[in-house]
């Protein structure tokens, strides 16, 4: 054998210990590097991160005016829908300190700066809304805007904002040496001045529903921000405050715990049903729009209701057969998260096919859209003429009637009645609106039931004879 196949046969093994130490070598600097990356405890300064905090919940003074001053900058910017206006106003609103304060409190058994937060956090609160409230009350322009309407409701994507904002901001506010950049970001991110602005926007119109859901968005980011505070500061393990009296400090606890899981279970809560809703919702856009289709037909719009489970969708075009709609029933049963909702189709009688198809895009279903809300309401128009002309031919029909001889007429027919009244009721089973004819009658002392009874259908007879009625309610 050559020396060329030795040298090919022999095989070089590595030292099984050299290896394990180079690879004990390599984990422990990937935990290092690791550890040096996410671990924010080592450049934690708690004493100076309380303090800071505790100094941000004051509200007197200079932070009072800049609050007022932040406020009607919001107001404007919401009233002319810019964004670039309402960002400026949030970067100086001084509102985050007590949310913080309330946060960090609660995690650290301190019910003096508890106290305090609250406090303040519902003086700003009051003389936010107050402020916006007069703005929009003196305001000349009242309009709904996008920036205005975009926060009279949160959403699950404002619920995590405020989550990652609020740890965001915790997280800067523990580092030695504040982050200014971050804090700056997380106002502008959280959103807490423009819900308020809207709060009195709604109070200044008289539209509740828009100032109670305006307060809901800012309670939901005060609360996560809180919350998130709460969680980080306990996690850093800051230094609970040390009372004296052991009891007291037992108390102290208990009340803090009571206090995180009232915050914590309901925004657990009120996170699941944002979230199922947001799914809802966007269950509902994808169905419609990948599942209603019909040759010659077009969907107008469609809307869809979370608490009742409905979706309305308006068609124009080609009928649609029910044997289709049955299809389309059939699959949203099978949907997920759609299982329980209830479809309903509505269809124009528009046969514009050949026109619809020229049209493209957001043009034609704008065109579209135009045209079917004007029929609708030319014919709400035309039924709320017809019944007004039903009440005036029922009104003209009493007039041309000589009331005063038929009264008397009565009278010497029927003695035994003391008040005859006659008027029209108008009544409704919500499909059909109708007016009735009705004849009150009251009777003397001492007529007998069955008497009352046998005269009011006699009454009753001779009335629609004289009056020339179809249908008559004598009471």
């Amino acid at each position: 054998m050559s020396k060329e196949q030795n040298r090919d046969d022999i095989q070089i093994t590595p030292n099984d210990e050299e290896f394990n130490t180079v690879k004990l070598n390599t984990w422990a600097s990937l935990k290092k590097f690791l550890k040096e990356l996410f671990d924010i405890r080592a450049d934690t300064d708690r004493d100076a991160t309380i303090e800071a905090v505790q100094k941000d919940i004051s509200f007197k003074g200079h932070t009072s005016w800049i609050l007022i001053f932040s406020i009607f900058v919001a107001s404007i910017g919401l009233n002319v829908s810019s964004t670039a206006v309402v960002i400026g106003a949030m970067l100086i609103s001084p509102l985050m300190g007590p949310i913080v304060g309330i946060g960090l409190s609660v995690a650290i058994n301190d019910v003096a700066t508890l106290r305090k937060s609250l406090i303040n956090l519902g003086v700003m609160v009051f003389l936010s809304v107050l402020t916006a409230f007069l703005y929009f009350k003196l305001s000349p322009l009242t309009e709904e805007t996008p920036e205005l309407i975009a926060r009279t409701y949160p959403t699950i994507l404002d619920v995590l904002v405020a989550i990652f904002g609020g740890l965001g901001l915790i997280v800067a506010k523990t580092k030695s040496g504040t982050i200014a950049s971050v804090i700056f970001g997380v106002a502008i991110a959280t959103a807490l001045m423009p819900p308020l602005c809207t709060v009195g926007y709604g109070l200044a119109i008289g539209n509740g529903e828009y100032a109670l859901g305006a307060l809901y968005l800012f309670s939901i980011n005060a609360v996560f921000i809180a919350l998130s505070t709460f969680i980080v500061s306990k996690l850093l393990r800051f230094p609970l405050v040390r009372y004296a009296n052991s009891k007291r400090r037992r108390r102290t606890a208990q009340i803090a715990s009571l206090i995180a899981i009232a915050v914590m279970v309901p925004s657990v809560w009120l996170f699941i049903k944002l979230l199922d809703q947001q799914v809802f919702e966007s269950k509902t856009k994808d169905f419609v729009k990948n599942v209603i289709k019909y040759e010659g037909a077009e969907v107008v719009k469609f809307t869809q209701d979370y608490k009742s489970r409905n979706i309305d969708v308006y068609l124009i075009g080609q009928p649609v057969p029910q044997a289709k709609i049955s299809e389309w029933l059939a699959e949203l049963q099978q949907t997920e998260k759609l299982e329980q909702t209830n479809l309903r189709i509505y269809q124009g009688a528009d046969q514009s096919n050949a026109f619809a198809e020229r049209l493209s895009g957001e043009v034609r279903a704008g065109i579209l859209e135009d045209l079917y809300v004007k029929n609708e309401q030319a014919i709400r128009d035309k039924d709320e003429r017809i019944r007004f002309l039903e009440d005036q031919i029922a009104i003209i029909k009493v007039q041309n009637l000589a009331f005063g001889d038929l009264s008397q007429e009565l009278k010497l027919n029927y003695e035994g009645v003391e008040t005859f009244s006659f008027s029209n009721k108008i009544t409704t089973d919500f499909k059909r609106t109708d007016t009735i004819p009705v004849v009150s009658l009251q009777w003397k002392k001492g007529v007998s039931s069955r008497e009352r009874r046998e005269n009011s259908e006699k009454i009753k007879a001779w009335l629609k004879f004289k009056m020339k009625l179809d249908t008559l309610q004598i009471d």
